[in-house]
């Protein structure tokens, strides 16, 4: 071998000497640094924005969320099935709103925006103490109560019951309704809550006045059907006394001067027909079928609140025109500002139909010393495509105070037991309990007459 080979060939040896080194390097600073060089979550995890609060008009929490994510319901039960519930992890996380305002306002609230609502806290116990009281007294299935503001359409109070508790483990929804906000939920037949609107119509189209007078016997036949009266009355009524009997025959016979497309007109500027009355919280829908489609008896039954079905919500926003001295206002649950309002009857009108419903007021729904008035209905239930005997919806639906309202109210109590099962037996109880709360909460004392000793 040569010089020059043997330089060669240590040239060769101390390039893979090198080369070996620096892998050995290499090695030795990866054992160090393994940490560091571990593979990293592609979607590195955020700390999520917690569900923001649901708020009383007065600012009281009514839903606020924890600093562990958790949903907190400071007001305990109350209003628990209007707010509703989110669903939550086993850690008790709460994750997107499964019923109620959760569900219907989720955008705002996963975004952690508090949302504010027209509720009032103290009005919202009243109604909710006086009407879980009559659910238990009367047996009935389930129950709701709404007072509206007269003159903006904001709701004060959505009570329902029985009572749910949205933190204790939740049941079956198909065995329990517990959970359900029937206001909001549940489309009805008005019953005899219609008569005052239907006489509302009458008055509007000048098609009869309070004094106009009707031979109304008991039973009476139309297109092969029979229409019954159920309180027992004299032959000859006035509209007014109609409404005090609460005459199927004496409105129908009535109604029967009217076009019907006008009655049916009048329940579209109600929004009976309206799925939306309301913005911010989902509806049953309402079902009314277009006047072209009814026979005579179809038309008879509307006049007095059969064939047709809308939400307790529905029905408190149309008697809230006649408080409102005819004008229609979208009911509020969100707080934002008062719509402008639909003229729907004139003052006088509405003032007419509230005089005549204060008059001939359920003995059961009258305060002594206040003005209160209102109209009783008990409207048979369909059950297996059929009206049920035993199965009934009981239903008041008036105006605190009546001469100048400052709310309406709707009761609403399902399926009560026993031999009092009607509107005037079960529901005018639970509308006087409630306006004997709101005049003592308003601090207005009775108005007592001066005794003949007095004068």
């Amino acid at each position: 071998m040569t010089q020059a080979s043997l330089h060669r060939v240590w040239v060769v040896i101390i390039a893979f000497a090198c080369y070996f080194g620096a892998v050995a390097y290499g090695l030795v600073q990866l054992a160090r640094h393994a940490p560091q060089l571990q593979p990293r979550d592609p979607q590195p995890k955020v700390r999520s924005v917690p569900r923001g609060t649901l708020l009383a008009h007065d600012g009281t929490p009514l839903v606020m969320s924890s600093t562990a994510g958790a949903r907190l319901y400071p007001v305990g039960v109350s209003a628990s099935q209007v707010l509703g519930f989110a669903e939550r992890d086993p850690r008790g996380v709460a994750g997107r709103g499964l019923s109620g305002l959760e569900r219907d306002l989720e955008s705002a609230l996963a975004a952690g925006r508090d949302v504010r609502l027209t509720l009032d806290p103290a009005v919202q116990s009243l109604a909710e103490q006086a009407l879980w009281g009559a659910i238990e007294s009367s047996k009935a299935d389930w129950g709701t109560a709404l007072v509206m503001e007269t003159r903006t359409g904001r709701l004060l109070a959505v009570a329902n019951g029985p009572r749910f508790d949205p933190q204790a483990p939740r049941p079956d929804p198909a065995a329990d309704v517990s959970w359900r906000n029937h206001a909001f939920l549940v489309a009805l037949e008005p019953g005899s809550t219609m008569k005052a609107l239907t006489a509302a119509a009458l008055l509007e189209q000048r098609k009869a006045g309070l004094g106009t007078v009707v031979d109304a016997p008991m039973h009476y036949r139309v297109a092969g059907w029979t229409i019954n009266d159920v309180v027992s009355h004299p032959r000859k009524l006035t509209l007014a006394e109609v409404l005090k009997y609460s005459s199927n025959v004496g409105i129908s016979k009535l109604a029967a001067g009217m076009d019907r497309r006008k009655l049916y007109a009048t329940m579209e500027q109600l929004h009976f027909t309206d799925p939306r009355p309301m913005p911010g919280a989902r509806l049953e829908q309402p079902k009314v079928r277009r006047p072209e489609l009814w026979g005579p008896t179809e038309y008879v039954n509307a006049t007095f609140g059969q064939g047709f079905l809308i939400t307790p919500l529905h029905l408190v926003a149309a008697f809230n025109a006649l408080a409102n001295d005819g004008l229609y206002l979208p009911p509020q649950l969100v707080q934002g500002p008062v719509g402008e309002g639909e003229r729907v009857f004139r003052p006088e009108v509405a003032r007419d139909v509230r005089k005549a419903l204060t008059d001939g007021v359920a003995p059961q729904a009258k305060l002594e010393g206040y003005a209160v008035g209102g109209k009783t209905g008990t409207a048979q239930v369909v059950v297996d495509g059929r009206y049920s005997r035993t199965v009934y919806n009981a239903l008041f639906a008036g105006f605190i105070p009546s001469d100048e309202p400052r709310v309406t109210v709707v009761v609403v109590l399902h399926h009560p037991k026993g031999p009092r099962i009607h509107g005037s037996m079960v529901a005018a109880p639970v509308f006087r309990e409630i306006a004997a709360g709101l005049f003592s909460l308003w601090g207005e004392p009775p108005r007592l007459e001066a005794s003949p000793k007095s004068r």
